[in-house]
């Protein structure tokens, strides 16, 4: 019997002094979890770029560093946020009156990337080269170009996936630029959409021409678009469709007013111009010409002049059931 209490005295001192640790010891484990990787940044909205830790990496970096060379920075692009391309973007931000953080956001983008061409530059009127116009097709997947409405070439591009559709809509060339590489191949031709940076470009992956496969943009063979780019002049008209429509057959009634930009923009504008409302160009911009023609329209079928697009105006003009 004492035998027995003293070895349960014996375990309690020994369990006593090794701490409570010694109740229940851990089980060993091992996290497999790999580290957290860079962010792709690849979007064409205007993304805001800083430096972090990992870098951010993607075609919306490789875009800024390709254009910051372009205009006499020395930087290569690599499609990587580091320190570098940060202390780029603060000299670029001090030469154009910016704050200096470094920090890529929609000032930065619009100050980088002129989306209005110079006036003096516009082909909308005749002249020795006639008018110039290329129609993009997502539904086909294809890009024409046009001189006085006689085709010049065609050629099979990459459009925007259904999660970041190309802009329909009527637009301008406002930019070019040669030899970016990377995801832009050999050419870009930026054009002036107002919620975003898009364009028409090479590719350093052909087999997605074809196909719906870019964050936007439109993308070409590389020897395509060699082929196109002395062909188009800054201010050329360009004109994205789907199935030759502006129009899809229903879209959501979302409030637009004086200085609204969107895709539902254009789709009303594009919708003003089929009833026979002509103001200007579809180019999602919800200006004086915009509020003016939907005035009209709101008058002439007896509802409120306000010149702002409410339900009552979109079921009218057979936007929405």
């Amino acid at each position: 019997m004492y035998k027995h209490i003293w070895a349960a005295i014996l375990l309690l001192a020994m369990v006593w002094n090794a701490g409570p640790l010694a109740l229940a010891a851990p089980a060993a484990t091992t996290d497999t979890t790999p580290p957290p990787g860079p962010k792709i940044v690849d979007s064409t909205d205007f993304p805001t770029l800083y430096l972090t830790e990992p870098n951010l990496q993607g075609q919306a970096i490789w875009m800024v560093q390709a254009r910051l060379k372009e205009i006499g920075y020395e930087i290569e692009p690599s499609g990587m946020y580091d320190a570098f391309t940060s202390h780029t973007v603060r000299l670029f931000q001090l030469a154009n009156g910016l704050i200096d953080d470094g920090i890529v956001k929609e000032e930065e983008w619009l100050t980088l990337m002129p989306q209005e061409p110079d006036a003096s530059c516009l082909t909308s009127s005749p002249g020795a080269d006639g008018k110039m116009l290329i129609v993009i097709d997502v539904k086909s997947r294809t890009l024409v170009l046009y001189k006085d409405k006689e085709v010049v070439c065609k050629y099979p591009v990459a459009v925007g996936k259904s999660s970041t559709p190309s802009p329909i809509g009527e637009w301008r060339v406002a930019q070019k630029s040669l030899s970016w590489g990377g995801g832009f191949g050999t050419r870009w031709m930026g054009l002036n959409v107002p919620w975003g940076i898009y364009g028409i470009h090479g590719t350093n992956k052909p087999g997605s021409i074809g196909s719906y496969a870019s964050h936007g943009c439109i993308r070409m063979f590389n020897r395509d678009v060699e082929k196109l780019y002395p062909l188009v002049p800054h201010g050329c008209r360009v004109k994205i469709v789907n199935n030759g429509n502006m129009i899809p057959q229903q879209i959501k009634p979302v409030k637009l007013k004086k200085g609204s930009t969107g895709q539902s923009v254009v789709y009303v504008q594009a919708r003003l111009k089929q009833l026979g409302i002509e103001f200007g160009v579809a180019d999602g911009r919800y200006g004086n010409m915009t509020v003016l023609a939907v005035k009209y329209y709101q008058a002439w079928h007896g509802l409120n002049p306000s010149g702002e697009m409410d339900e009552a105006t979109y079921r009218k003009m057979g936007l929405v059931k």
